[in-house]
């Protein structure tokens, strides 16, 4: 085989991945914010076992995207991508971690019923997961539009932790009792706000894989 040619394969071979442990990580923060949501332990426990599946990921890319670098000897444009996606699926493991944690909380969360509605709370989970599909695609479709627009949604995700940490606040100086569900509450907030964070952090190197210049925002 042409070696061009064997290398795109293997680049397309590798980008296949990164979107299979991108959707992996999807459902396992749909589940958490399902598992919220209901008050499903059992769900909330389960994610966890995931997250397995994520780190096997982690480390097949992360051969796959070595190999690359070491026996394609990539010029300058695919080394950058074959980089970037290396630099990447830290960030994208991170999205696992994260959801694995919001599945402990509510795996043990104090008290049989919420202290409030969950209408924020929910708004971030759905936020979060729109957020990781759109800065993986970003990479994946080489759309740096589609980058610029998760770094900006990322202000809509800060701004929704805000209202829920003033809510739980509020609860807490209205009633003590409130206390420990709404610190876990908190907790929560903090995960998805995280998620959030490194979907910025994914759509960041796929601005510096077209631009090669890496900018934080």
């Amino acid at each position: 085989m042409v070696p061009r040619k064997m290398f795109e394969d293997e680049l397309a071979e590798l980008k296949n991945e990164l979107i299979e442990m991108c959707k992996l990580t999807e459902v396992m923060i749909e589940n958490a914010t399902k598992a919220l949501i209901t008050m499903d332990r059992e769900l909330g426990k389960s994610i966890g076992g995931m997250d397995k599946r994520v780190d096997d990921y982690e480390m097949d890319i992360e051969k796959k995207c070595m190999r690359l670098l070491l026996k394609q000897q990539p010029v300058a444009k695919d080394f950058r991508e074959v980089s970037t996606a290396l630099k990447m699926i830290t960030d994208i493991e991170r999205f696992g971690d994260q959801a694995s944690d919001i599945g402990d909380l509510v795996y043990n969360m104090p008290g049989e019923k919420y202290i409030k509605e969950l209408t924020h709370l929910t708004a971030m989970g759905e936020l979060a997961v729109k957020m990781v599909h759109e800065s993986v695609n970003s990479f994946i479709d080489n759309d740096e539009k589609l980058a610029d627009t998760v770094i900006g949604t990322d202000d809509e995700m800060d701004d929704l932790f805000i209202t829920v940490k003033n809510e739980l606040i509020a609860l807490i100086k209205k009633d003590g009792a409130n206390g420990d569900q709404a610190i876990t509450l908190m907790m929560v907030a903090k995960y998805y706000e995280r998620i959030g964070d490194h979907a910025v952090n994914v759509a960041e190197w796929t601005k510096y894989n077209e631009s090669g210049i890496h900018l934080k925002f």
